[in-house]
């Protein structure tokens, strides 16, 4: 297992050319946010836009229109009940984020199931929360994900339920194995958060217990998305983003009893300027 150090922002993190645009930077779609979650989908979205996507559209339920334009201007906002409207957005998008907020009832399968119908071979796709859990009950939706570029972000108990695994057996060997089986890169976010992909398995040493609050998976799902949207979408891409989350918490726990997701992403910006090369 490799583990992964501060170096890799470096690596990772381009200093943007002095003639540039929005659409140089990449085209990111957020989809989740029901009536009762909508905190989780506007985290994840912040996190996208102070981590430099281009252009961020949040799809969710109308309930969470107003309070997530007010907080965040610089996103674009759709009614998720508007399936034509996604259906057209969707092939736009370089990168598609589904699950923060989403739900696990009927309406929400329809919105994964549409999405996964939809996402082609040069997009990359970021499953996260509810929408792993709707993928382990109706695994006939991993049907729709077979080719396709996906990143799965699990917290060991939504790894449990996709991989049947149970959390005292989430061993490097076991996961490798599950991993190669479904064919999808994965997050699985622990203490010492893991990445499984075809061919290697890192961990990130830093983070603190500071960042075990809610809402800090939304947050890392918007620096992912934002990071693969503008960078090449890379393992390495992915690497930087997981280190990057944990470094922020890291640094806030230093100060902080708790870390908030809120606090992290207000300070993404700066800490990837310190590191841009």
């Amino acid at each position: 297992m490799e583990k992964i150090s501060e170096h890799i922002l470096e690596k990772v993190i381009r200093k943007r050319a002095k003639h540039s645009h929005k659409g140089n930077y990449g085209r990111v779609c957020l989809i989740g946010g029901s009536e009762e979650f909508g905190g989780a989908i506007m985290m994840a979205a912040e996190a996208c836009v102070h981590t430099g996507a281009g252009l961020v559209t949040v799809v969710t339920h109308p309930h969470n229109h107003s309070p997530l334009h007010a907080r965040l201007p610089e996103a674009m906002v759709v009614d998720w009940f508007k399936k034509k409207r996604l259906a057209s957005l969707l092939p736009e998008m370089n990168v598609i984020a589904i699950g923060p907020g989403l739900g696990t009832d009927a309406y929400s399968l329809e919105l994964l199931s549409l999405t996964l119908q939809l996402l082609s071979k040069k997009q990359v796709a970021i499953i996260d929360g509810s929408a792993i859990t709707l993928l382990a009950h109706y695994p006939n939706l991993l049907n729709l994900c077979q080719d396709k570029q996906i990143i799965l972000t699990p917290h060991q108990m939504e790894w449990e339920r996709i991989s049947q695994l149970p959390i005292s057996n989430q061993t490097e060997e076991l996961n490798s194995q599950k991993q190669k089986e479904l064919n999808m890169t994965v997050v699985l976010k622990k203490h010492g958060t893991e990445i499984y992909t075809s061919d290697t398995v890192y961990q990130n040493i830093s983070g603190t217990p500071a960042m075990a609050t809610g809402g800090m998976g939304d947050t890392l799902v918007g620096i992912i998305s934002g990071f693969t949207a503008q960078f090449p979408p890379t393992t390495e891409t992915l690497l930087g983003a997981v280190y990057l989350h944990s470094l922020l918490g890291e640094k806030i726990g230093q100060t902080a009893y708790v870390a908030l997701p809120t606090d992290i992403i207000q300070q993404i910006s700066s800490e990837m300027k310190k590191h841009e090369s």
